[in-house]
């Protein structure tokens, strides 16, 4: 139902039976969430007219405190390795202690829908305790017209309670903050952390599970088009610079963060974007800093300063300063959420290491490699604890998000890109000169320019050289960028300390790929590094 400000103690919110006495809120909008979350002291406004919000302890996701109901449905087809369970008695209880911890309290309710592909939709009912929470996903989903409101049926749930505390030896949760998801029922309990964006992350997790068996490619990546419909994704953890490549003034975008490819091409499952906002410039990213000016916009721990004007340089309460907000907010987004069959493929990582080069040609053994490898850093404060970047390998560019094993995801990545043809590019986005602590983040500007050379396809007509570490094809000379950087050991002061790099995360490369070894076949093996090749 779309009604708004409903008091109905005897109505159950939900197909799951959740009821309060207190008032709940159908499908607010904007303005009014605004009002509710000001008047409950949950956010405040900025100068420019944002909603700003800090989100306590927890200012990224919880992926060890996340887990999934181990059942008959689910036994064979999740990846247990990479996900925890929670028994079915478990996961009862806790869904009856959510209903009794939401049995007085006023919440809100939003009626969105997952995915941009009208065959493939998840419709998605959302109920948060916190007003905020709720225009954060509001923003953040795909919004139904008035008609489709009417007619609205959920076939997932999330309640969202920041206030619910888990009981470790009751629910068989490892701290009090818990996220739980039910994949056979599409039902996914969040407590103990006001972090907003587990609950995006959630209706990710749910359409990772599900549309494989659609033989539909669910990515972690961000996307958009260009003027002749040659669309591109960007595979990349947070931070590796999804959202900030995707946004080419240039290019319509697609989406920033998740999107699915099927039979009609590659469609965005969000409504929004998800930025993150530290060190945000104007100069640098003109789209999302404009988007922080304006009513409508979610900030997530940005310090404000005395005149309420947002600091993207101050990470005093976390690095992993966010902004979310309405697709639209963009001026070049693409009204439909749908695109072509790609014809760009860019993986994307921040090698903390200095070893990679800028951007390499990847043949299609190659880029299952790296996709079931997912090399990147952890950059800091994505996750609660990481402070500064790690090197970590997170298959398919999203291992927290899959429940599925990785091998389901790389074959049908690979299919695809067979089917139709793309190229794929290997772009570092980390450290040049030196690893982390010695070297420098890679120039945007550097980056964007070789972006636009794959993108227009004058980059793979140009000489390559093989890299000796790494076997995969890396541009010579690119016009516009120093070409010094395309050749990562020349920028190092101490070529033999490089090496020992090089060699040290090759090793971290062979020993990793050790668990997929069962699923993959010669060729993709014959993709791997080798040590033995290494530079002199």
């Amino acid at each position: 139902m779309s009604e708004v400000g409903k008091r109905n103690p005897a109505c159950a919110i939900d197909r799951i039976g959740l009821k309060t006495s207190g008032v709940v809120r159908y499908n607010f909008g904007a303005a009014a969430l605004y009002e509710e979350s000001i008047r409950r002291g949950e956010a405040r406004l900025t100068a420019q007219g944002a909603l700003v919000a800090e989100t306590g302890q927890h200012t990224g996701r919880s992926p060890k405190d996340k887990f999934v109901v181990r059942d008959g449905s689910t036994e064979g087809h999740v990846w247990w390795d990479n996900n925890k369970a929670i028994s079915p008695a478990q996961f009862e209880t806790l869904l009856a202690d959510f209903r009794a911890h939401a049995a007085d309290k006023d919440l809100y309710v939003q009626d969105l829908v997952g995915g941009a592909d009208a065959e493939l939709k998840l419709p998605t009912r959302v109920v948060t305790e916190f007003a905020w929470h709720s225009l954060f996903i509001r923003n953040l989903l795909i919004r139904p017209d008035r008609a489709e409101l009417d007619a609205f049926e959920p076939e997932m749930t999330i309640i969202d309670l920041p206030s619910f505390r888990a009981d470790t030896a009751r629910h068989g949760s490892r701290t009090e903050t818990i996220i739980a998801v039910d994949l056979t029922r599409k039902i996914v309990l969040i407590g103990g952390t006001s972090y907003a964006g587990e609950m995006k992350k959630s209706v990710f997790t749910m359409l990772n599970y599900l549309l494989p068996e659609k033989g539909v490619m669910p990515m972690h990546c961000s996307a958009n088009e260009g003027p002749a419909g040659d669309a591109a994704i960007f595979f990349g953890l947070s931070g590796t610079g999804k959202t900030t490549l995707s946004a080419d003034p240039s290019r319509t975008l697609i989406g920033d963060d998740e999107h699915g490819w099927g039979p009609h091409g590659i469609f965005n499952f969000e409504g929004g974007c998800y930025a993150k906002t530290i060190r945000l410039s104007a100069e640098a990213e003109p789209e999302i800093f404009a988007t922080t000016q304006r009513f409508g916009t979610v900030l997530e721990n940005v310090v404000l300063d005395a005149d309420g004007v947002p600091d993207f340089n101050d990470g005093r309460l976390t690095e992993n300063t966010r902004c979310a907000y309405p697709l639209d907010f963009i001026p070049n987004a693409s009204k439909t959420g749908r695109a072509n069959h790609p014809a760009n493929i860019i993986m994307l990582t921040a090698d903390a290491f200095g070893v990679m080069p800028p951007i390499a040609r990847l043949t299609p053994a190659q880029a299952m490699y790296h996709f079931l490898s997912g090399y990147t850093a952890k950059v800091a404060g994505t996750e609660k604890g990481v402070t500064e970047p790690e090197a970590t390998f997170s298959t398919c560019f999203g291992a927290p998000f899959m429940p599925r094993h990785p091998s389901e995801y790389g074959n049908l990545l690979r299919e695809l890109i067979a089917l139709h043809g793309a190229d794929c590019w290997l772009v570092n986005t980390g450290w040049t000169g030196g690893a982390y602590g010695t070297g420098k983040r890679m120039p945007i500007k550097a980056t964007r320019a070789l972006l636009t050379a794959a993108l227009d396809g004058s980059l793979k007509t140009g000489a390559f050289r093989t890299d000796p570490n790494f076997g995969f094809e890396v541009p010579v000379a690119v016009p516009g960028v120093d070409s010094a950087i395309l050749d990562p050991r020349s920028t190092w002061a101490d070529t033999a300390a490089y090496d020992r790099q090089a060699a040290r995360l090759v090793g971290m490369f062979a020993i990793n790929f050790e668990k997929f070894e069962p699923h993959v076949d010669a060729t993709v093996m014959g993709a791997a590094p080798r040590m033995q090749e290494a530079a002199e």
